[in-house]
C-alpha cells in the first residue's frame, strides 16, 4: 500500500512547474510505483494559453476547481469547462486549455509517466 499527501510532494522532484510558469503538476503516482498508470494534480494559471499533445498516452482529466475553455486542435471543437467537467483524450488529440480562472484538475495517464520530470514544455510525455 502506498500513502502520500500533496504536502509531502510539494517542493520535491514530483512537484513540477512548466518552463513558462503556466502550469504546475504534482505527480502523486508514477511509473516507479508499478501500478500501470500515473496520477497527477495539475493547476493551470488563469489567463494562460496552453497547448498539449500526448502522442503515446491516454489522459483522463477531471476538473475540480475553476473554469476555462478546452479546444480540440484537431477539429476546432470548443468546450466550456467548469467544476465537475471531465475530458478524456482517448485519440491522442492535440488540445488547448485556456483557464478563465485558475483551474485545478486531477489527471490519470495510461501508460504511466515513468519519472517525475518526463514532460516537456509542450507537455508531451515521452
Amino acid at each position: 500500500m502506498i500513502v502520500r499527501t500533496t504536502e509531502e510532494i510539494t517542493g520535491t522532484e514530483r512537484d513540477i512547474t512548466s518552463a513558462d510558469g503556466n502550469w504546475r503538476s504534482k505527480r502523486i503516482v508514477l511509473g516507479g510505483d508499478r501500478v500501470g498508470f500515473s496520477f497527477h494534480e495539475t493547476t493551470i494559471r488563469a489567463g494562460s494559453v496552453n497547448e498539449f499533445h500526448y502522442a503515446n498516452h491516454v489522459e483522463a482529466v477531471w476538473l475540480i476547481e475553476g473554469e476555462g475553455i478546452l479546444t480540440d486542435l484537431d477539429n476546432g471543437v470548443v468546450h466550456q469547462l467548469g467544476p465537475g467537467s471531465m475530458y478524456l483524450l482517448d485519440g491522442h488529440e492535440r488540445h488547448r486549455v485556456e483557464p478563465v480562472t485558475e483551474m485545478r484538475m486531477l489527471c490519470v495517464f495510461n501508460p504511466r509517466s515513468p519519472v517525475a520530470r518526463s514532460m516537456t514544455r509542450t507537455a508531451s510525455i515521452r
